[in-house]
């Protein structure tokens, strides 16, 4: 129909005329309530906000020396962060001499991984950034 007679349509029901795909050809309307239409719009919104889940970046601090006991209680830290569906931050401090062997907390960092890597993906690499080695780890996605 045409529009005139969609729009005296909609004034004789006291409702408005709303296009809701105008780039059809030929556009198409729907007669209603735009601001009951908008209320809804904004309450779904809303509702999609705070159903939103806010992912946190959590860390762990290991050191050089760290014995393998005490890595294993910070990787079941760390797989109960990811399972949260949080991402996790591996920190390794180096201490004066330390630096030097940097290598060494990169394998340790690499074994922290081994640990973790059932529920976890890493997202960046071990790296040297001054005096601390940083390796970021992202939850594994559920299928």
């Amino acid at each position: 129909m045409s529009s005139a007679e969609a729009l005296k349509i909609a004034q004789e029901k006291e409702l408005d005329l709303v296009k809701i795909s105008p780039n059809a050809v030929p556009p198409v309307c729907r007669i209603m309530d735009y601001g009951k239409f908008r209320f809804d719009q904004m309450k779904r919104e809303k509702e999609a906000r705070k159903n939103q889940k806010v992912v946190e970046l959590k860390e762990i601090q290991l050191s050089m020396t760290i014995e393998l006991h005490d890595m294993e209680v910070k990787a079941k830290n760390a797989t109960k962060f990811l399972l949260q569906g949080n991402k996790v931050k591996v920190a390794l401090r180096m201490k004066g001499r330390q630096q030097a062997y940097f290598q060494k907390g990169i394998e340790v960092c690499l074994q922290f991984y081994g640990l973790v890597e059932a529920n976890a993906i890493m997202d960046k690499e071990p790296k040297v950034e001054g005096r601390n080695i940083l390796m970021i780890l992202s939850p594994k996605t559920q299928k």
